[in-house]
């Protein structure tokens, strides 16, 4: 299995970043963004930025009856996009399609294993990078990597053909020992982040010190690792310390997406994030108050929009 030709589906933040990467070092033809007639015209017209360079994408028309279907398929989309971007991706996927998820959380994976078949789709988490949009302008200092793995930990073929792609394309990665440990970890640092932000309406800086917004970024946390030992996950103390020593080192200044989604007015992903731990929570009997109180307060926030 060799992957020559990828699609990614959303031009946000993420998909622009790693986009970006993969067409400066395999050339502009090795990735297209799929999009609608509408959207491509704006982005054509507008222009597509990433630390002030003006983008020249490629981009595959999501009603083309005549697209092939591509190597590889990113979902590079917020989670309440998932459906429509799942429609638009139908035509571009053919048998031996690699399908990995950008989507925070544990949950894109099922929806597009459902979808695509499980035996399409690897397990992915993006994390380490400081992306902002603004528009259709993005910046970032920190690239951060993609952690890419089986749900049971194999080395298929489809993960070292992913592996192999990002390699030429300088697309920093890695292959954790428990890929499900990996995700957990991941989604307890973004309800505990994410949501914090995002009612507070704060930026890094306010987490990165003792206060009632750190407090309750650690309380959703513990929440999340209560949650997952249910599940047979188990994440640590030492995994928490972890993720602050990776936060007191971020731009103070910055803000995670859904901090970013709440000021620009669009609907968050909190469904993924406390959505979750609420439901897991009652599923097994074990109190989630801190989550109760941010999906709640999310949510008030959402319906101002």
């Amino acid at each position: 299995m060799e992957i020559k030709k990828a699609a990614i589906i959303g031009v946000g933040a993420l998909g622009v970043l790693f986009g970006r990467q993969i067409a400066a070092a395999l050339g502009k033809d090795a990735v297209c963004y799929v999009a609608d007639r509408q959207r491509i015209e704006r982005y054509q017209r507008d222009g597509v930025y990433c630390n002030g360079e003006k983008l020249d994408l490629c981009f595959i028309d999501r009603d083309d009856t005549t697209a092939s279907p591509v190597d590889l398929l990113i979902f590079a989309v917020k989670y309440p996009a998932i459906q429509e971007a799942v429609e638009a991706a139908r035509r571009l996927v053919g048998e031996q399609t690699v399908i990995i998820s950008l989507l925070n959380g544990i949950t894109s994976e099922r929806v597009l294993s459902d979808v695509f078949g499980a035996e399409k789709v690897l397990y992915c988490v993006a994390q380490g990078m400081d992306a902002i949009k603004d528009g259709s302008r993005f910046s970032y200092q920190n690239m951060g990597e993609l952690v890419i793995g089986e749900a049971d930990n194999r080395r298929s073929e489809k993960l070292s053909a992913v592996a192999r792609f990002f390699d030429r394309a300088g697309v920093p990665y890695k292959i954790p020992e428990n890929t499900m440990h990996t995700l957990w970890n991941k989604l307890m640092l973004n309800v505990g982040v994410n949501q914090t932000t995002a009612v507070y309406g704060i930026n890094f800086r306010e987490l990165q010190k003792e206060g009632p917004a750190r407090q309750t970024m650690l309380s959703a946390m513990r929440e999340t690792k209560a949650v997952a030992a249910y599940e047979g996950i188990t994440l640590t103390e030492d995994d928490i310390s972890r993720w602050m020593q990776i936060l007191d080192s971020l731009n103070p200044d910055g803000r995670p997406s859904m901090a970013q989604d709440v000021l620009a007015r669009r609907r968050t992903e909190v469904e993924l994030f406390a959505g979750t731990i609420t439901a897991l929570g009652k599923k097994h009997g074990i109190p989630t108050s801190t989550n109760d109180l941010l999906y709640a307060k999310i949510k008030e926030i959402e319906r101002q929009f």
